[in-house]
């Protein structure tokens, strides 16, 4: 089976999470995605998050419908940085046998080289990198045979931009954030 692994902070998740790793999944043939919320961003130290299992639970609800997108706690620690080599090796215990594929964006892959023990991400995990708006395709420290690169549509969305029209009260344009996660969001004052 071949398994993507997907992290972020999902603050929250929107079209620009979910669209290109549909296409991720048709071109690199994954069988599963595991979305991978994580509790405390190593990149992101002094931002302030909703608290780790909201950003979960509405990771779940955007995601529900989708056969092949699936959600993973296993990040969501909140006590300390959870980093990219670690998951892979925990996901390589539990799935031995499986093909895993990390996908990244490319503002990520261009980064690549100057996260934690990045040479052992390249040896636990195939890259699978996707176009993001902006974002030149800038070559990586990593063998070409173990990145592939995605030709998926650009989302112009953004969580900055989501969180601020939540921040105000407004629902963000049709199609932006699945309705439930809307609800949810309000419902328990994430951004307000």
């Amino acid at each position: 089976m071949k398994i993507g692994l997907f992290g972020g902070s999902f603050d929250p998740i929107h079209r620009g999470h979910i669209q290109p790793v549909l296409e991720a999944v048709e071109q690199a043939g994954l069988d599963r995605v595991i979305y991978l919320p994580t509790g405390r961003p190593p990149h992101k130290p002094n931002r302030r998050l909703a608290p780790a299992l909201a950003r979960y639970a509405m990771t779940e609800l955007a995601l529900v419908r989708h056969d092949r997108l699936w959600v993973s706690a296993h990040e969501l620690s909140e006590a300390a940085p959870t980093y990219t080599v670690d998951t892979l090796r925990h996901f390589a215990a539990a799935y031995p046998g499986d093909e895993l594929h990390l996908v990244i964006g490319a503002d990520s892959f261009a980064e690549l080289s100057t996260w934690v023990r990045f040479e052992e991400i390249l040896e636990l995990a195939r890259l699978v990198v996707l176009a993001r708006p902006g974002v030149a395709a800038i070559a990586a420290a990593a063998p070409a045979a173990r990145v592939q690169r995605v030709d998926n549509r650009p989302v112009e969305v953004s969580s900055t931009e989501v969180r601020r029209l939540l921040a105000r009260g407004e629902r963000p344009p049709a199609g932006w954030v699945p309705e439930p996660v809307v609800d949810f969001a309000f419902k328990y004052r994430l951004y307000q």
